[in-house]
């Protein structure tokens, strides 16, 4: 996957149609192009940043139903996410894993309470299942976590959910849509739609934003999957087109390892002001949140808000031997939540696709999805699709997706190899180890990456700084803050060899990334 490559191919397609193309490079954009190419349509995608540079790098890693919609009621939502979640562990086993979780039970009637619930989750789940769900004595649940506070506590509930890398899932969806001759391109914004005489849409203006250049690329359909951003499209459209999106910010902290003794992680169901509290293992770190914070303010780089930070260490507090302190803190994310609102516009109709994502068509015919999550971006891009192929007259060919194995599938790895996310992929960055014995050196010792990761990142996943290198195509940011900015001076020569890049370019790509790395770290917020 190179991007001189995507940019031949665009280049040289300038006047021909494409079938569909899609903006935006998040879970619910490469999920739309991913069906699509899979049915074997000229697919082109556009990101304004890097793929999954905004909400779909920055979750809480996990691939579940959802214990809180159930909670809510929210029966058809919590159904297909936990199908999708089953399809995704067996055609990504090698990006997506078993995690147990234990709910903690300290009154004598949440036992039963979250036990019944629970077991409703795993009949749902159906032959999908990760596990079934049983409750478990005092001493078996500081067996499983044994730096649980233990006062007051009178056992808990074990159940199964699944988790992810994000980012990478991102990344090996854009190789799958590559794989099937999609075309995708990152660091290409849409500054404009295209339309005929009718007033409906046939394609849209698109600026590469690192040479300046400006292409028209036509399509029969176009689909606005931009998450948070599905507004600015609209309006692009139609300047009186409604607000469709609430933005929730999500923020997360991420602890040391010996915060959570033990691989089982804790699912704090309802905390003091009502909101659901996760701690999981992931990369052998801690992945604590999440917050729930409307916003009227958007931003490719969210920033936390003290008061969430505080919330998380403080209720994290009670449930852990040790509070985790400020200090104690290696990196802080926060993610916009794209959820869907109803309105009145009559310059569109809404059909609802379920209750976790909707698709609006424009009187345009711009398509837009708005809502979702990571858990259903299959179901989501097959509803996009199946919508697409009669919006823009293409011929009708079913979703394959269900069943395709994404890109990298294996079940031959071990889980604590960090190459295992790469998946088949990792034998070919091995064998550049082979061949350059130094790129199998360690880029920090606080982190697990090798410097033949960089190489790769750039040659095969089209990354393009520093920030697409540490932030999502190694997780070193989410990891460790502090010691991702001090890799980023040797990460920028590896790069700049790589890019044809001078000096200048190394310098300025590391000052770039300190600034930005410096918002993920605590002293940011407690001085």
């Amino acid at each position: 996957m190179k991007r001189s490559e995507m940019l031949d191919i665009l280049k040289e397609s300038q006047e021909n149609q494409w079938d569909v193309l899609v903006i935006g490079g998040g879970a619910s954009g490469l999920g739309v192009a991913y069906d699509s190419a899979m049915r074997s349509y000229k697919t082109i995608l556009l990101e304004q940043a890097d793929f999954a540079k905004g909400t779909s790098s920055r979750s809480t890693k996990l691939v579940h139903g959802g214990v809180r919609y159930l909670a809510q009621g929210d029966v058809t939502l919590v159904r297909e996410a936990l199908v999708e979640r089953g399809l995704l562990r067996e055609n990504a086993p090698h990006l997506v894993s078993n995690q147990a979780f234990i709910i903690p039970t300290y009154d004598w009637w949440e036992t039963p309470y979250y036990a019944a619930g629970l077991k409703v989750y795993d009949m749902m789940a159906g032959n999908l299942g990760l596990g079934p769900s049983e409750q478990i004595s005092k001493e078996e649940t500081l067996e499983a976590i044994p730096n649980l506070n233990k006062d007051g506590l009178t056992g808990g509930i074990i159940y199964y959910d699944g988790q992810f890398d994000d980012a990478r899932l991102a990344i090996s969806l854009a190789q799958s849509a590559v794989d099937y001759e999609g075309v995708l391109v990152n660091y290409m914004k849409v500054v404009g739609l295209m339309k005929d005489t009718a007033g409906n849409i046939v394609g849209a203006v698109a600026k590469d934003m690192e040479s300046g250049e400006e292409f028209q690329i036509k399509a029969k359909v176009v689909i606005n999957a931009t998450g948070v951003f599905v507004d600015d499209i609209l309006k692009m459209d139609n300047p009186s087109s409604e607000k469709t999106i609430q933005p929730s910010q999500g923020v997360h902290i991420v602890l040391d390892k010996h915060f959570l003794q033990g691989d089982t992680a804790i699912m704090i169901p309802k905390t003091d002001d009502g909101r659901v509290l996760f701690a999981v293992p992931w990369h052998q770190k801690v992945v604590v949140g999440t917050t729930d914070t409307p916003l009227e303010k958007l931003s490719l780089e969210p920033r936390a808000l003290e008061a969430e930070i505080d919330f998380i260490l403080q209720t994290a507090g009670k449930y852990l031997v040790e509070m985790p302190k400020p200090e104690d803190v290696l990196s802080v994310f926060a993610g916009l939540r794209p959820l869907a609102v109803n309105n009145g516009d009559t310059n569109t109709h809404t059909k609802g696709i379920s209750r976790s994502h909707k698709l609006i068509r424009s009187t345009s015919n711009l398509l837009s999805i708005v809502g979702g999550k990571w858990t259903t971006f299959r179901k989501m891009g097959e509803d996009v699709m199946d919508t697409a192929v009669k919006v823009g007259k293409l011929h009708n060919r079913k979703s394959i997706t269900k069943n395709a194995l994404i890109h990298g599938y294996t079940k031959r790895f071990e889980r604590e190899d960090p190459l295992h996310v790469y998946g088949n992929d990792q034998l070919k960055i091995r064998k550049k180890i082979e061949l350059s014995p130094y790129l199998g050196e360690k880029l920090h010792p606080n982190l697990p990456y090798l410097k033949a990761q960089v190489v790769w990142a750039v040659e095969e996943e089209m990354a393009r700084t520093v920030e697409d290198v540490l932030a999502r195509r190694t997780r070193a940011l989410l990891l460790d803050a502090k010691a991702s900015i001090e890799i980023a001076p040797a990460v920028a020569e590896i790069m700049a060899s790589l890019l044809k890049k001078d000096k200048d370019w190394e310098i300025e790509q590391v000052n770039e990334y300190t600034e930005l790395a410096h918002g993920y770290m605590i002293d940011q917020y407690h001085s």
